[in-house]
């Protein structure tokens, strides 16, 4: 359904995609993480038609997105990581104008407003203006706008971000369903929760590069960790962590605390304990993290999602 090779781009002198590749089933759920300026919102740039690439091929449901940008729009449905409404406008006709831009009949669109906004529970607040509706209304708003003229590829760039938990949960149940009902979905997020409940596959973005991919059990076995031992401290310098660093191999400090990785807890607490007391270091606060999917990520990056 989709496939992309070698893509790469530039800003002045920041490469912000090195040449990555990857393809995409038809009806899959496909994931990408990564920290800030990882390149993923570059990426659903340029497969949405927003960007042009300094080097690399996209195919988008069979259609060479140089050779055939206009076939290409047709496939897709873009929910971007801005809000891109018209505040003076209501709902109604902001979906209105959206979904004109794609060509769908007057009637067609009427009756897919309608349908959309009653899917999103938004149906009685249609000819309110935008700008009375919360934050997440309006996140529901801009996914309806993407979804009017009935697209097989879903391109998502953080569509929860900062929204109340019933929107949030709206969302889920329509993505959920546009899933099994066949729809190709690539999602970016902040929200590990959301990745892990949702995609079938997964791919892991750092530093305009793709480090790994798979689905959660292929991530899982690819990263040979088994369990994480995470120690808080109250006086946690620079000094202090290049110092038990020596003494024990693959940390990763967050903060004030340090990730410890370990195939056995009952065995290493206890030593882990004792080095730090040796090096000075005060311990406030020990959890024990279960291997999942943002282990696996501040394994491989050394950042939390949103650093």
């Amino acid at each position: 359904m989709i496939s992309v090779t070698n893509l790469r781009k530039n800003y002045d002198n920041v490469q912000a995609l090195k040449g990555i590749s990857f393809d995409i089933k038809k009806g899959e759920f496909y994931g990408l993480l990564g920290p800030n300026g990882a390149g993923k919102t570059t990426t659903i740039s340029i497969m949405s038609t927003i960007l042009e690439p300094d080097a690399g091929n996209v195919s988008i449901a069979g259609f060479d997105l140089k050779k055939n940008p206009t076939e290409c729009k047709k496939a897709i449905g873009v929910v971007p990581q801005e809000i891109a409404l018209y505040n003076e406008l209501s709902a109604y006709d902001n979906l209105m104008f959206w979904g004109s831009l794609y060509d769908v009949r007057k009637g067609e669109l009427k009756s897919g407003i309608d349908e959309t906004l009653k899917r999103f529970g938004l149906y009685e607040r249609r000819n309110d203006k935008v700008k009375t509706y919360s934050g997440g209304m309006k996140r529901r708003i801009n996914i309806a706008a993407a979804l009017l003229h009935k697209p097989s590829i879903l391109f998502m760039d953080e569509p929860t971000v900062g929204i109340d938990p019933q929107s949030r949960n709206l969302i889920f149940e329509v993505v959920e369903k546009l899933h099994q009902q066949g729809m190709t979905i690539v999602y970016t997020t902040h929200y590990m929760e959301e990745a892990e409940k949702f995609c079938d596959r997964i791919a892991i973005l750092d530093n305009g590069q793709i480090i790994v991919q798979g689905t959660l059990d292929e991530l899982k076995s690819s990263s040979k960790m088994k369990e994480t031992i995470v120690v808080s401290f109250v006086n946690l310098s620079d000094d202090l962590f290049q110092k038990i660093s020596r003494e024990w191999e693959g940390l990763i400090r967050v903060e004030n605390s340090v990730h410890f990785y370990t195939s056995n807890v009952k065995s290493d607490l206890s030593k882990i304990i004792l080095k730090c007391s040796d090096t000075g270091l005060g311990i406030s606060h020990i959890d024990i993290l279960k291997i999942n999917l943002e282990t696996i990520f501040l394994n491989l990056t050394g950042k939390q999602l949103r650093d």
